[in-house]
């Protein structure tokens, strides 16, 4: 059997998908991984140098390839960045694994915890200038395919990452449970 996610973690820049990420990983005793890491890996460079040097559709193209292979060969938690959802391949490959019975889940975060976020943070490179009305931006795009490709919608605004982690944890078990063989009715 292919390896595959425990749960995929997908939202916004600001969402708390790399700190979730870690702790779920620590909670559930797998490793974490992220695909902006694993793109910096292939390209020996920042997603930040990505997009200056080469720009975005050449960062989207080694994203997309970083997402394929983690949700076939990883058998932790994975975090996409943000923008991963905007390629229709990522969004059937994440279609596919939900229907398989993984789990999706979509940090969501409101515009006033992002600000306070991202205030001073200059690592997001299509954030740059007026971060908030990029954000703006970005979520009018992306929420309606976050949405799309979830099983599970979590708001992390005053929830502590620990909070985050246990209802994904018990989202998981319950998505181990109905997939278990005997578990479903008789029609």
């Amino acid at each position: 059997m292919t390896p595959r996610p425990v749960a995929v973690l997908v939202g916004p820049p600001a969402s708390g998908k790399s700190t979730v990420m870690r702790h779920l990983a620590r909670h559930l005793g797998v490793e974490g991984r992220d695909t902006d890491s694993d793109v910096e890996a292939v390209a020996g460079v920042s997603v930040a140098t990505i997009f200056a040097e080469q720009g975005e559709p050449a960062f989207r193209e080694l994203e997309r390839d970083a997402v394929a292979a983690a949700l076939t060969g990883h058998p932790g938690v994975l975090s996409l960045g943000g923008g991963a959802v905007l390629d229709p391949d990522t969004r059937d490959r994440l279609a596919a694994y939900a229907a398989a019975g993984g789990v999706v889940v979509f940090l969501d975060v409101s515009r006033a915890h992002a600000a306070r976020r991202l205030r001073g943070d200059t690592s997001r490179p299509l954030l740059a200038g007026d971060a908030m009305t990029r954000w703006d931006t970005l979520m009018t795009a992306r929420r309606p395919l976050y949405e799309a490709v979830a099983t599970l919608r979590l708001t992390t605004d005053a929830a502590g990452p620990r909070r985050v982690v246990e209802e994904i944890a018990r989202h998981i078990e319950r998505a181990r449970y109905d997939a278990a063989p005997g578990t479903e009715e008789d029609a």
